[in-house]
């Protein structure tokens, strides 16, 4: 039996218990990343946008760079990200005797992004509307050149008052939808690497928590 597509989201044991069944297929999740690239790289584009519009005032010309740049590092790393913490996720496994292949993780751990996709739509909606409030600090050559005047810009530029509820906001919806996304993992997981449930948790949980920590602490410090 084809396992069910929506079981991803509402039965996920369900859905990697049968398509263990199946041949190994990096088609779909490699679809479900390239749809997450690209609705990154337009956030990255619509991000971007703060940091172009920053520069341009001191050396025009500049932003198209800026924005090029965003727009790319936004989608490639998207794909670098799923190959780097499907890795992680194996070799956390591996301490446990995890028995599957690292091409059916990376399989198993891609279908987990597809909250991911409707978080980032979440992201640019709300990005769309705190970024036009932001004010852009102006700046100069003389700033460019001086690190001290271009470090109070861009620390005019994250302690904006829209910028920091945008922030906030940002890193709410980011944990909800990676916690999501960290459920699914748990069974990709259990299942590919062939683990019970406690250990699969444990492999995906205690690097997520990490990274929720590190979020976290990021807002504190701001």
């Amino acid at each position: 039996m084809k396992p069910k597509f929506l079981d991803i989201l509402v039965n996920p044991n369900a859905f990697f218990k049968e398509a263990m069944q199946e041949n190994i297929n990096l088609k779909i999740p490699a679809l479900i990343i390239l749809v997450a690239a690209v609705i990154g790289a337009v956030y990255g584009y619509v991000y971007g946008g703060l940091t172009a519009e920053l520069m341009s005032t001191g050396m025009p010309g500049l932003e198209t760079v800026i924005l090029a740049f965003a727009v790319i590092a936004a989608f490639v790393s998207v794909f670098i990200f799923w190959v780097i913490w499907t890795a992680v996720i194996f070799l956390f496994s591996a301490v446990f005797k995890g028995k599957g292949t690292f091409k059916r993780t990376l399989e198993f751990v891609g279908y987990g992004y597809i909250p991911q996709i409707f978080g980032s739509l979440i992201a640019i909606i709300i990005a769309l509307e705190y970024i036009p409030r932001v004010v852009i600090p102006h700046i100069t050559q003389a700033t460019l050149q001086d690190p001290q005047l271009m470090q109070d810009a861009i620390k005019s530029l994250t302690h904006d008052p829209a910028m920091l509820e945008f922030t906030q906001i940002s890193a709410i919806v980011t944990i909800v939808f990676l916690l999501w996304s960290a459920n699914i993992w748990i069974f990709a997981i259990r299942h590919s690497r062939e683990l019970s449930v406690r250990d699969a948790v444990i492999c995906v949980m205690v690097p997520v928590i990490a990274f929720i920590i590190y979020l976290v602490y990021n807002l504190t410090v701001m």
